[in-house]
């Protein structure tokens, strides 16, 4: 199976880049099934259920979240009625948060492709429960080889530790591991040694030349004098679609080959043969 990763997309450049060149690339890679965190993608804070329906067009399969799924209040509600969208696993079961962290996806020829996302603990704002207890619950309730054909795994965190240590945890139980929410694209690609591809960031799809895809003279001013400045927002230069590639093996779900995708803006070119 051939799979395909996109990170978090930030503001217009990151939306243009989605809708620009994933149709295309999805054709040139024979793409079984795409996913793509969106959680920035509504001016940098949030996602709407217009954006979700222009990605959904684009090629998109499935839709992941992060710390920002609720910046937008309409995607409350539209979670709801969106299978296709998920938010991250781990929010507390007291906190009724609604739709769902995990999903098991159906293609037209009957393979399953199960995807699971859950935020991270460490540095991050929002204390969500374990995460590795969500991963491993999700894991058991759809098996790789058996009920799975390919199993993805977003891991949306701050610590590259953790994303690693995730990894580790999932090896030989998932397709791919793949870090989101830093949003700067880390060269470790790889496929541990139980067969689970991996990657701490796939990026994000915005404009590179920014702070993390925000305008870099707020971040910078910010920085330099410890003060609080303007609301952030998205730079609006052209942006890059970041990602990773996966190939599976038909009869484990386990990769055999992974390799980054980098296309347009100001970022090297990287595009699978």
């Amino acid at each position: 199976m051939k799979l395909a990763f996109f990170g978090d997309v930030v503001g217009k450049p990151g939306r243009q880049a989605v809708l620009d060149y994933l149709p295309g690339l999805k054709s040139r890679l024979s793409l079984d099934f795409v996913v793509v965190n969106a959680e920035n993608a509504a001016g940098g804070f949030g996602l709407t259920e217009v954006i979700a329906g222009e990605f959904f067009a684009a090629g998109a399969d499935c839709l992941t979240l992060g710390d920002h799924a609720w910046d937008q209040r309409e995607a409350l509600t539209f979670i709801t009625r969106e299978s296709r969208l998920l938010r991250p696993l781990n929010y507390p079961e007291a906190a009724g948060a609604p739709g769902q962290g995990s999903n098991l996806f159906i293609l037209p020829d009957g393979r399953r492709v199960g995807v699971i996302q859950v935020q991270g603990a460490v540095f991050m704002k929002q204390a969500l429960d374990n995460p590795f207890s969500a991963v491993e619950a999700a894991l058991e309730g759809m098996p790789l080889g058996m009920v799975a054909d390919a199993v993805i795994v977003d891991i949306h965190c701050e610590a590259t530790s953790e994303k690693m240590a995730m990894g580790h945890y999932c090896d030989g139980r998932a397709s791919l591991v793949v870090g989101s929410h830093t949003h700067v694209p880390t060269a470790d690609h790889m496929i541990l040694s139980g067969g689970t591809a991996y990657l701490s960031d796939a990026g994000m799809c915005g404009d590179y030349d920014s702070v993390i895809g925000m305008q870099k003279d707020n971040s910078v001013r910010r920085f330099s004098t410890q003060l609080p400045g303007k609301r952030y927002e998205p730079a609006l230069g052209e942006g890059t679609l970041c990602g990773v590639y996966v190939e599976t093996e038909d009869t484990t779900g386990l990769a055999h080959r992974v390799e980054p995708i980098r296309v347009g803006g100001r970022l090297s070119e990287m595009v699978p043969e």
